[in-house]
């Protein structure tokens, strides 16, 4: 789903905006089209836990959760915390906002 322009477009809001763990921000164009140039590793495993759901107001949720990255014996793990706001646009949930945050990898 990750490069499909159509899907991730659906699930965007227009005015999505990220702030990204490398400093920068994106809007929904530039993230889509970097999605379709990923190049999948399939040695790398990615976990993902301490996943919540917070009700800001009718229709808005803010979701947070941790992702671990395991690239093997030969890179060492990252951790980012990661916020993403949801909010119910025309009957379907978009994500209008997300931000990934390094952190140090949990004990």
């Amino acid at each position: 789903m990750r490069g499909s322009a159509e899907q991730v477009g659906r699930l965007l809001a227009d005015d999505f905006v990220e702030f990204g763990s490398s400093g920068y921000a994106y809007d929904k164009q530039q993230i889509i089209e970097a999605l379709q140039q990923e190049k999948p590793d399939p040695a790398l495993r990615i976990s993902l836990t301490e996943f919540a759901a917070r009700r800001l107001a009718p229709g808005i949720f803010l979701v947070t959760y941790r992702t671990t990255w395991d690239a093997g014996a030969d890179e060492p793990g990252r951790s980012r915390l990661r916020s993403s706001i949801w909010k119910l646009i025309d009957g379907r949930w978009q994500m209008v906002f997300h931000q990934g945050t390094p952190s140090p990898l949990p004990d």
